[in-house]
């Protein structure tokens, strides 16, 4: 099958959640002997580092990129409330990346288009208009979800209404959407049942993060006294939010019970504020150089999101090293857990402590459930399984 993935940004090096949700599909396609050509966009916040790409991967992808600045307008903002326009999505549109589009298409034949997030949408019109290839948006979240969470945790009472707006126009378009490709590929359970119950014909399949699970190493939690730790990018507005409730609400109390309780976060563009704060038992850091490595070094994940959507990466990630994981049921929102067997649900502050604190009193139920949880990367969210299903979305299409 020839497939061209068209990406929001570079998948190489696969740095944050989405990055590696394409980068891991490209390798997974290739290595199942399918034909696949990359083409992407890069802008100031996710730039294109042509010299780290690896021979053999820019050999086999043909991976090209158009940088686009992407970084917020208030004029086209303005202009796109009043034309009813979504600037969250016309932003991703460059005539650059087209015209580049345009060319691939009219030189290379393609059986499948895949669309990595809703961003990319804008430019179906053309791959409509120079290729027959089969549409097939791969959503990696629902945006307007995320945003109507956004929206309903919003203090200023001035900026609500607005984010209320957005998220009612992000809605429309996303669904709307539906009426132009040819199917969706949703990362998680919960947003392929929200697209279907818009009613629409569309071919919807769950198609979820997958890795290749030997390529973590167990790293089951260790030493009388188990740390727990997050780590995220900064910048996404759900873990901020998150991370400061954790800071401010939930670790205080944590302390309080148990001080030799140790706190471990990190993440890029990790606010100066928290950085420079003088929090008991919490040690914070920016950027850091190796996920892996940061990872295995601590014990007991948490996952404070209240307002995020589709599916963690980390969280499989950390379940594939054999971490214990303590999620709201938000944050762990597209895995197929069990609760209290391979993943641990809090969706309050009490609940939160609640097993914060057996874990504290009792460091083999960390063991326990970061056992159960590799268990379930295997059997559920192996490479190998996921392409296989892709796969079998795609050829349905095709016979349509």
């Amino acid at each position: 099958m020839r497939i061209l993935q068209l990406c929001n940004k570079p998948p190489y090096p696969p740095m944050d959640g989405g990055t590696k949700a394409m980068h891991n599909l490209t390798r997974g396609l290739l290595t199942a002997g399918h034909h696949v050509r990359v083409m992407c966009i890069h802008t100031p916040k996710h730039p294109f580092p042509v010299k780290d790409i690896p021979e053999d991967y820019a050999r086999r992808t043909q991976i090209n990129s158009v940088f686009v600045d992407t970084s917020l307008n208030v004029v086209d903002a303005f202009t796109d409330l009043v034309t009813s326009d979504n600037y969250n999505i016309s932003r991703f549109f460059s005539p650059d990346m087209d015209i580049e589009l345009i060319k691939l298409l009219s030189a290379d034949r393609f059986d499948v288009v895949l669309l990595e997030s809703l961003f990319m949408t804008p430019y179906i019109p053309t791959i409509r208009r120079y290729s027959l290839a089969k549409v097939i948006l791969r959503s990696h979240n629902l945006e307007h979800v995320i945003q109507e969470r956004i929206a309903s945790g919003e203090k200023n009472i001035l900026k609500r209404p607005y984010r209320r707006f957005l998220a009612r126009q992000l809605k429309d378009y996303e669904m709307a959407v539906l009426d132009r490709v040819d199917g969706v590929a949703a990362i998680s359970p919960a947003d392929a049942q929200k697209f279907a119950e818009h009613g629409k014909p569309t071919p919807i399949a769950t198609i979820p993060f997958g890795l290749i699970p030997e390529d973590y190493e167990v790293s089951l939690a260790k030493g009388p006294v188990p740390d727990f730790f997050h780590l995220g990018s900064m910048d996404w507005l759900p873990n901020e939010e998150g991370i400061r409730w954790l800071l401010t609400s939930l670790w205080p109390k944590v302390v309080k019970k148990h001080p030799r309780a140790q706190l471990h976060l990190a993440g890029n563009k990790m606010p100066k504020d928290l950085i420079r704060s003088k929090i008991e038992g919490a040690t914070i850091k920016g950027r850091i150089k190796s996920a892996e490595d940061y990872m295995a070094k601590h014990d007991v994940m948490l996952v404070p999101l209240f307002s995020a959507g589709g599916m963690r990466v980390k969280i499989i990630e950390g379940m594939a090293m054999g971490k214990c994981v303590i999620s709201t049921p938000v944050g762990a929102e597209g895995i197929e857990y069990t609760a209290g067997k391979d993943l641990l649900i809090a969706k309050n502050q009490t609940e939160f402590l609640q097993h914060m604190d057996r874990i504290l009193r009792d460091p083999m139920e960390a063991v326990r459930i970061g056992t159960k949880a590799r268990e379930l990367v295997e059997q559920r969210y192996s490479d190998k399984r996921i392409v296989k299903d892709l796969l079998t979305f795609l050829r349905s299409t095709l016979r349509q």
